[in-house]
């Protein structure tokens, strides 16, 4: 699309979309309080793009006509909190609506309870004597 004005007008309004949606936007800043804790805000992000043109060519009012459309969703779904070496996801987005999406929030759950039991496997078989 070198030259075309309908591809500087899809890269101006892409250009645009890139300014609002940054990786700042869906991982925020974090932020620490006074005792230890890290606090890390996550949003979840969707947009969508259009545009379309016309060129009129060698016709009698000879143009290019085009547009372009844009829309951004950002939409604050927890937080990421880290303490003493652990870091935990604190939902704030209503729950999960489908079987589905109730399993796929509880992963990061049960992945905690298979490393901790991991753990402790791992440290009795340590701590028992060889014989």
């Amino acid at each position: 699309m070198a030259n075309q004005p309908i591809g500087d007008l899809m890269e101006t309004a892409m250009g645009k979309i890139r300014d609002m949606v940054d990786s700042n936007t869906v991982i925020g800043n974090p932020i620490t309080t006074a005792d230890g804790i890290t606090v890390i805000p996550v949003s979840r992000v969707s947009f969508g793009f259009g545009s379309g043109g016309n060129d009129k060519g060698q016709t009698p009012k000879p143009g290019i006509w085009g547009g372009a459309g844009a829309a951004v969703k950002i939409e604050p779904i927890g937080f990421l909190v880290v303490r003493e070496g652990g870091v935990r996801m604190l939902s704030i987005a209503p729950p999960a609506g489908t079987t589905v999406d109730r399993v796929l929030d509880m992963v990061p759950e049960i992945m905690d309870k298979i490393e901790g039991y991991v753990d402790k496997y791992e440290k009795k078989k340590h701590d028992q004597p060889e014989g």
